[in-house]
Formats: C-alpha cells, structure tokens, sequence
C-alpha cells in the first residue's frame, strides 16, 4: 500500500502544472498630468459615521498668510440642491490644509462637496455616509503599502472606475519616508518618479512635503475623490519597523530625538489625512476607531506600531544563539512567549472588546478588524537546499539581513518576527478577548507583507479564531514575487503555503486590492490586479476570489475560484 503525502502530492500536482483559465483583462490609462493652481492637491473624505463624514483639501498659498475658504455640501454632483454652506480658514500652521468633520447628515446617504477660495474651485468629491439598521450589503476597496517610487498607482485608478465601493480602507503605509538612496530610489529614477524631498523625511517640513507628494498623483486624486477612506498607519508613515520607543530606520545620533521625529510625523498625517483625530487627552498615538454598518457589520481599526509594541526581534540577534534544539525552544517560550511583549496596549484591548459587544449586542452577523500585520501563524520553511551562494550575494545588496534570515529558516521559527508572530503572548491576549466577547470570531484584513494572503486564524490552543485576508501592495515589490530569491520567489511561497497549516492561499504576484462585498449571508473577498505599475497604461483582472461564511461560530473559507491546480490543491 502506497501512502500519499501532502508533500507528495504537491509534487505531483507541480509536475502536471495544470492552472486556471486565463483571467479576463480590461485595458486602462491612468491619468499622469498633476494639477496646478489653488486645489493642486485635490479634494478628499473620511471616517463616515451614520450623521458625519470628514472631508478634506489644501490651499496652495501664494503667500504666508491665512486664507479664506468656502464649502459646500450637496445632495447630487450638479449642486441644485445644496444643503450646508459655510467658510473656514487654511491656516499656515495647519500647512494650509482644510479639514471639516461635516455634521447633522442623514445614514446612507451619498453626498457632494467642493471647495472655493477666491475665485478657485475645488474638484468635486463625493463622499457617502454610514448606514442604520437593515442594511443588505457593504462593499469595500482593501488597500495598502504604495511607495511612490515603486511605480504608478495604477491600483488607486482600478479602484477609482469602481463607483460601487462604499469605502476604501486602506491598511497602512500610506507613504514612505525613504531618500533617493533608499528603498525603491533606483526604480524611481528610472520611471521619473523620485521622492520629494530628495532625502530621507525627518523633520515636520519633510513630512508635509512627502504627503503634499503622494496627494498630488493623480491617481490618488481620483480615488480619494470618489470614495471616502477609512486609514490606518503602519510604520513608513514614521519610519521604517517602528515601534514605542524607536524604529530600526532611525538613529539618534544622526537624525535626532525619537520623539520628536514622531511627533512630527503624526502632525502631517492629520493635517495631510481626512480621519477623525484621537479623542481630547489621549496622545496622538491612540488612533483606534470602529465603524457601524447597519445591522451588518462593525469594522474596528487598531493601532500596533506606537502606542504600546515592543522592539522587534531581528533575526541577526536571534540566529548566533541558538545552537541546539533546546536553545530553540528555550527562544521560542521565554523569548518569543514573554508575557512582557506588548503590541496593543491594555486601553486598547479594552476598546476593542466593547466595539466587539456592541456589535454582538446589535445582532450584526460580522465583525472586520482592519489591522497591520500578518497576524496569522507562519513557520518559515528550510530555505537552505533552494538559496545558492550567488542568489545570497546579489539579494545582500538588497536586503542585509538575507543571510541570517535564510539560516533562521532551518530553525523551524515564526518567518516574520515583526508581524504578530514575533508576539504571540500579545495575540493570545486579543484572542482572549475575542472568546471573553462572544463575538463568533473575526475576519482580520491586513496589509504589510506586500502579498497576498487567505489564512485562518488559529490560537495556541487550536481554537479557531477567524480567517485572515491579506492584501498585497499598490507598488512595493513583495517577498514571495517570482523574481525574489534568485527567481525562487513563487517557489517560497507554495513552500510557506505547503509547510503551514493556517495558510490557505499566497501569492506574491503582480499588484492590487480586495474588492471586499460583505452581506447577510456571506463575504466575497475578490483579489483585483493589475498587470503593470512601471507603466500608466495597464490590464486589470481579477486574480482570484473566496467565499467565507459563518459555521461553528466563527467566520470560515468556504470556497475558492480562479486559481490553478496547484492554489486549490494547498487551499
């Protein structure tokens, strides 16, 4: 009798390399000409609730001084029925930036807004408030990770042609804080898109710069213009790898005080960001929230970069220490385990499990969390025997930590210590409270990874806790592309997807968003790519799609379309 192994059969599957069907492509130009004059920057909304929405814009000034502006709101886009106008100031403290959180609205509504300033006008946005009680569907745009000099935002003008997203919620890293010498700097110099400032971003003037930069693609215009955002940041809204106390991309001794640096990073998020700012006597770093959809849906957003993590572990601290098989056990239940490694903070656990009662106590059959990082269970497979020597040499110019990275990987360890593996005490505790709350689980959407990602969420304990969506970047080159690792990038993720149980779907190719449509009944997670980003001119497809529903209490996969043989073997 011959057994049949997982590995075994995947090999199998490999050799027949069967696939899905060629995906249908629809050809699109994005827009390349920034605008000038007085709205250069466009028009932007956020943060809906049921009676409010923020809505946003920057004056460009000629001069020094503060000016006058005027805003209007309006229930259709030809403005004949206008029901609030008011002024207000762009100040120069604010950077010129205008930012009104628009009260007195009605629940489901769409609503228009412009913005004049002598005798400028503003594009005109469209912004949509929250639903209350029966509400059939919500359909969102799940984004994240567009470093400008990566490539164009082909993403953002996919999203933009889709006018039935009821929001776009976008995971974090928003913008990036590198010079021409950093991360995506040689890319952007051959596509001519460089940052701006041509230097590392420090200083409040910096961070105003760099937004005033990504707000002026024309891309993002178009999709801030059309949809409202609901944001949250992830570490290159600061620097790179934050955390409490520091981050691995700043040094003291050369470029200042943590603090300070932060603080000024933050000030030109909510300046440059059209989000509702933490409640007065809380620090600017407490940017939790939850948004209720009707008897359907609450979506709470959490913050895990600088309210209350710890350092990160890095690998290269990690890999001379272990030398035995109890060194890594000893690391992984008194390192990795240490109850001490905090990644949300008491007051914020808090928060998130009332957002969690009040949505069971409405009757609201889903609970989303928008958040940062994988938080699903990844083992970094034995990378060893698919790495030569050359693949190390050239990715060491990339990446400087490769080598102890693929050493780590014999170890059997978590791949990725900055993500929710690298605290699993912490996520233990929030899974604590998901049971504590009754909540019948969770569907967790996350960014970071630049990859795609379909998981389930597993407890030490092998409770199932929910299911994972992870969606891969807008530019930033993923770990899991075809051409990482020597080319063996494709072959690294069906290992991770092979080795790890909780991983169901991973893909590092091409670039986009979740087309995320959430009903009664079940949630429909549609992967939409795009074929190019070093071009304006690109194809969009879908690239593959899951169904999850609610069984046992808790949200699960329930079914897969348009991937091949070997995705729907290892889903």
């Amino acid at each position: 009798m011959t057994t049949v192994t997982r590995r075994g059969a995947l090999l199998s599957a490999l050799a027949g390399g069967a696939c899905a069907g060629a995906p249908k492509l629809t050809a699109y130009s994005a827009a390349t000409e920034a605008k000038t004059g007085t709205f250069a920057h466009g028009v932007a909304s956020g943060d809906p609730k049921q009676d409010s929405v923020v809505i946003w814009t920057r004056v460009t000034p000629t001069e020094a001084v503060a000016l006058p502006v005027r805003y209007e709101i309006a229930n259709d886009k030809d403005f004949s029925s206008i029901i609030r106008s008011e002024r207000t100031t762009a100040q120069p403290a604010g950077d010129w930036t205008v930012k009104i959180v628009v009260e007195n609205l009605d629940p489901g509504r769409t609503y228009y807004y412009r913005f004049f300033q002598g005798d400028a006008v503003s594009d005109v946005g469209r912004t949509r408030t929250l639903p209350s009680g029966a509400t059939e569907s919500a359909r969102f745009a799940v984004v994240s990770c567009s470093n400008y000099p990566f490539g164009y935002f082909n993403v953002y003008d996919l999203i933009a042609r889709t006018p039935e997203i009821d929001a776009v919620i976008h995971l974090g890293d928003y913008i990036y804080e590198y010079g021409p010498d950093g991360y995506g700097g040689s890319v952007g110099a051959e596509i001519g898109r460089p940052h701006e400032p041509a230097r590392e971003i420090t200083t409040l003037s910096d961070y105003r710069r760099r937004h005033a930069q990504y707000k002026s693609d024309p891309s993002a215009q178009a999709m801030h213009a059309l949809h409202p955002i609901i944001a949250i940041w992830d570490d290159h809204e600061t620097t790179n790898n934050s955390w409490k106390d520091g981050a691995e991309n700043h040094q003291p001794t050369e470029e200042g005080d943590w603090e300070s640096r932060k603080r000024a990073a933050l000030q030109a998020y909510y300046e440059w960001m059209p989000v509702r700012e933490p409640a007065p006597g809380m620090g600017p770093e407490a940017f939790f929230r939850d948004f209720s959809f009707g008897d359907l849906l609450t979506l709470t957003s959490i913050e895990t970069r600088l309210m209350a993590r710890a350092k990160q572990i890095e690998y290269s601290e990690v890999v001379p220490k272990l030398k035995t098989p109890e060194d890594i056990e000893r690391f992984r239940n008194e390192t990795l385990y240490d109850q001490s490694r905090e990644m949300l903070g008491e007051a914020q656990l808090d928060f998130i499990d009332r957002s969690l009662r009040e949505s069971k106590a409405k009757g609201q059959p889903w609970r989303l969390l928008a958040n940062q990082i994988i938080m699903a269970e990844v083992i970094s497979p034995d990378l060893t025997p698919h790495v030569t020597e050359e693949d190390l040499q050239t990715l060491e110019s990339q990446w400087s930590e490769v080598r102890a990275f693929v050493e780590f990987s014999k170890l059997g360890l978590p791949s990725n210590l900055d993500a929710w593996d690298g605290y699993p005490a912490a996520r233990e505790r929030l899974y604590e409270r998901i049971r504590e709350a009754q909540s019948d689980g969770l569907v967790v959407l996350t960014g970071d990874t630049h990859t795609w990602w379909a998981n389930d969420l597993l407890a030490r304990n092998g409770d199932h806790m929910g299911v994972e969506l992870g969606v891969i970047s807008v530019t930033s080159p993923s770990p899991y592309a075809d051409s990482f690792l020597g080319g063996k990038g494709a072959d690294y993720a069906l290992l991770t997807n092979r080795d790890n149980p909780s991983v169901r779907y991973l893909s590092g190719s091409n670039h986009g968003y979740i087309d995320l449509e959430v009903t009664p009944e079940r949630i429909e997670a549609r992967f939409m790519a795009v074929d190019r980003i070093d071009s304006p001119s690109y194809n969009g497809f879908e690239k593959a799609g899951f169904t999850i529903t609610q069984k046992k209490n808790s949200p699960k996969f329930a079914g897969i379309s348009g991937v091949g043989l070997k995705e729907r073997f290892l889903f």
